[in-house]
C-alpha cells in the first residue's frame, strides 16, 4: 500500500543530515558541557555551534537562544518566567483565543494563582485584532502573548503590528513561533517580539529539544532551579545530542526556506482544488491567503473527521483532526469553536500539512482516494441521508 503522510504540523521525520549530527554525540562524544576537560569541552563547543545556527534561523544574537525540551517549556519559560520576574502587585496577561493549549493552560494556570488574563478573540478566518489587544491593555498589563501561526489553521498573525502595540506601552512581547519557524522566514528584529518559541520536532530535527529567544535585557524567572546552565536561565545538563540535532535542523530549515515554501504552497493548493472539486460539501477553514505554505483545514460536511481519519488511514494516509495534543478529545477544537464553527461542523474538519518529501504523487493518490472515502462514510451517515431526501424533495 502506498503510505502518503500529511501530519506535518505534528510532528515531521528526522532528516538524515540531522542524525548524521547527532550521531557522534550518542555515541563517542558522550561529554558533559559544563566539564573543563577536552571531552567536555568538545560537546561545549557542539552546544555553542547548534547555538549560532539556531540564531542564523531567526535573526537572533547567539546569547539570546536558550535551549529547552521542546516548545512547550519555551512557551512555559516565556510566560511564567515574565510574569514571575514582574515586580507588580498584580499581573495581567493578554493572549488569544486562538493559542495552543501550551499557552492557554498556562495561562489558565497563572488565572488560578490569582494572574489577570484577557483571552482577545478571534475572526471568522482566524485572525486576532491587533486593536482588540491595544484595548485590552491596562496599567497591569505585564505579557502579551500571541501565536505566529496556527498549528490548525495555518493562520499567520499580524505579529509585527501587535509587537509594535506592546513595544509602545512597554510591555514584553512573546510569540509561539512553533509552527511558523522553518516554513516562512522568521526574523526576530522584523517581527518586533522580545520572546520567541520554536521546536526542533517541526523542522526535521528530534523530539524533545527546543529554544527560546529572549531578547536582551527581558528578565525571567526560572522555572526551576539546579545549576547556572544556560546563563542562569535553565538549569539541569544540557541535552547535546538534541541541541546539535536542533541546530543542524536549523540549518538545514533555512536552505532554498522560500522555494520550499512555493513547491509546497502550490501541491497544498492543488491538494484543496481536487477536494473541493471532487467531494460536495466541503470547504476550507480560515484564511487562505494569510497563513503557512504547507497547511489547509477541510471541513466534510455529514462526515465525523476521526472515523475519516482512520479510514484515509486505513489507505495508507496520514492527517489529522486538528491538534495532536488534542487526539482522542470529546470537545470539537477550541480553534475551530474559535472561528464561530458549529460543533457539528468542527467534528467534520480535517488537517492536512505537507513537508518537503510531499510529492505530487503524493497529492494524485490522495485526490484519488479520498472521495469514494468520504462517500462511504456519508451512505452510513443518516444526517447525510436527510440531507439528500430533503434537497431531492
Amino acid at each position: 500500500m502506498r503510505r502518503v503522510y500529511l501530519d506535518y504540523n505534528a510532528t515531521t521525520p528526522l532528516a538524515a543530515e540531522v542524525l548524521q549530527a547527532m550521531m557522534p554525540f550518542l555515541t563517542e562524544e558522550y561529554g558533559n558541557a559544563s566539564s573543563i576537560h577536552s571531552v567536555g569541552q568538545r560537546a561545549r563547543a557542539a552546544v555553542e555551534r547548534a547555538r549560532a545556527q539556531v540564531a542564523a534561523l531567526i535573526g537572533a544574537r547567539e546569547k539570546e537562544i536558550v535551549f529547552t525540551s521542546g516548545g512547550t517549556e519555551a512557551d512555559n519559560m516565556a510566560i511564567r518566567g515574565v510574569v514571575g520576574a514582574s515586580t507588580r502587585a498584580r499581573k495581567h496577561v493578554i493572549t488569544s483565543a486562538l493559542e495552543h493549549h501550551a499557552v492557554l493552560n498556562t495561562c489558565q494556570a497563572l488565572e488560578a494563582e490569582g494572574v489577570e488574563v484577557t483571552y482577545v478573540p478571534a475572526s471568522p478566518v482566524g485572525l486576532a485584532d491587533p486593536e482588540d489587544i491595544r484595548r485590552g491593555i491596562t496599567p497591569d498589563t505585564v505579557l502579551i502573548t500571541v501565536m505566529h501561526a496556527n498549528n490548525e489553521l495555518g493562520t499567520v498573525q499580524p505579529i509585527a503590528e501587535i509587537a509594535a502595540i506592546a513595544r509602545e506601552h512597554k510591555i514584553p512581547f512573546h510569540t509561539d513561533a512553533v509552527q511558523s519557524v522553518g516554513k516562512v522566514p522568521v526574523d526576530v528584529d522584523t517581527l518586533g517580539v522580545d520572546l520567541l518559541s520554536l521546536s526542533a520536532h517541526k523542522i526535521c530535527g528530534p523530539k524533545g529539544t527546543g529554544a527560546l529567544y529572549v531578547r536582551r535585557g527581558v528578565r525571567l524567572k526560572p522555572l526551576f532551579f539546579g545549576g547556572r546552565h544556560e546563563r542562569d536561565r535553565r538549569a539541569g545538563t544540557e541535552n547535546v545530542p538534541g541541541i546539535v540535532g536542533l541546530g543542524a535542523a536549523a540549518e538545514r530549515a533555512g536552505v532554498q526556506l522560500a522555494e520550499e515554501g512555493a513547491r509546497v504552497a502550490a501541491l497544498r493548493d492543488e491538494l484543496e482544488g481536487h477536494i473541493l472539486a471532487r467531494v460536495p460539501h466541503t470547504g476550507v477553514n480560515g484564511d487562505r491567503l494569510r497563513r503557512t505554505p504547507n497547511t489547509t483545514n477541510i471541513y466534510f460536511d455529514f462526515v465525523e473527521g476521526e472515523p475519516l481519519v482512520i479510514a484515509l488511514d486505513l489507505k495508507g494516509i496520514a492527517c489529522s483532526t486538528g491538534a495532536a495534543c488534542s487526539s482522542g478529545a470529546v470537545e470539537p477544537s477550541h480553534v475551530l469553536t474559535a472561528i464561530e464553527l458549529s460543533p457539528e461542523r468542527a467534528r467534520a474538519s480535517l488537517r492536512f500539512s505537507l513537508g518537503r518529501a510531499t510529492t505530487r504523487e503524493d497529492i494524485e493518490y490522495v485526490a484519488e482516494v479520498l472521495p469514494g472515502v468520504v462517500e462511504h462514510l456519508r451512505d452510513l451517515s443518516p444526517l447525510y441521508k436527510k440531507s439528500a431526501l430533503a434537497t431531492s424533495q
